[in-house]
């Protein structure tokens, strides 16, 4: 959808014109932008009103450098002009029950799955709040690879999980220029009614434009190399997994 037919919605030519930014000029963000951009995550629609999340804002040049290297050695992150990192926070709650002499049971999967929606959905009006006041941002899905380590380098307690790290700038102009990604049309990706099984012509239908002159079997075929069967993919499931265990129920 081209931005002559969505002109006369701002709100939906941002949602559509939004891409990832990771090269940022060196300008700060003043306050209150950051402000503007906080307020606008903690409007975010939330699981029964429970803001089941927690935004650490880096501010550390020491901590932040650190994260670059964690998360699969990316240095523009070092140069980020504000980054957030949102927190998955069953812990709060937790505690206030347990203050209140509320008696609560410890959580559970079902509590993790919220809380990641929450804070997810909370990282994504931060997104769109900043590219509306022209600064960029890039998601840092890395931060869960290593969760053990930024667990501790976060001083993350029990019961809290680092589920999406933004960093945000100004993009430099070349990071403007850059064409969006094609997304998937609606015909694949929306169902009616029940999920139905895309059968191997409309995948491959679906993916043609991304394959380009590679084609699909060729281009598919690296993709699933490069990310779905790579070794920072396994790690993360691994330490994912490793993390939720605290949240199976108790045995009777």
């Amino acid at each position: 959808m081209d931005r002559d037919s969505l002109v006369s919605n701002e709100v939906l030519w941002q949602l559509s014109a939004r891409k990832s930014v990771r090269a940022f000029e060196d300008r700060p963000i003043s306050g209150e932008d950051r402000l503007r951009i906080l307020n606008a995550a903690a409007m975010a629609p939330t699981a029964g009103n429970q803001q089941l999340y927690t935004i650490i804002e880096v501010t550390d040049p020491d901590l932040l450098a650190q994260l670059a290297v964690s998360c699969d050695d990316q240095p523009f992150i070092a140069r980020s002009k504000f980054t957030l990192i949102f927190c998955a926070d069953c812990r709060k709650w937790q505690r206030a029950f347990e203050y209140a002499g509320a008696s609560p049971r410890k959580p559970l999967a079902g509590d993790w799955a919220l809380a990641i929606n929450d804070a997810v959905i909370a990282a994504q009006n931060a997104v769109t709040a900043a590219w509306s006041l022209g600064i960029g941002s890039c998601y840092i899905g890395d931060i869960m690879e290593h969760c053990e380590e930024h667990r501790e380098l976060l001083k993350l307690p029990e019961y809290v999980f680092p589920a999406a790290m933004l960093v945000f700038g100004y993009p430099v102009e070349t990071r403007m220029e850059r064409v969006k990604p094609e997304r998937a049309e609606l015909k694949h990706i929306v169902h009616e009614n029940a999920y139905r099984d895309l059968d191997e012509a409309e995948l491959r239908e679906m993916f043609a434009r991304r394959a380009g002159a590679r084609g699909f079997d060729e281009w598919m075929r690296a993709f699933c190399a490069r990310k779905y069967n790579s070794d920072f993919s396994r790690e993360m499931s691994r330490s994912v997994a490793e993390y939720l265990r605290q949240y199976r129920p108790e045995e009777d």
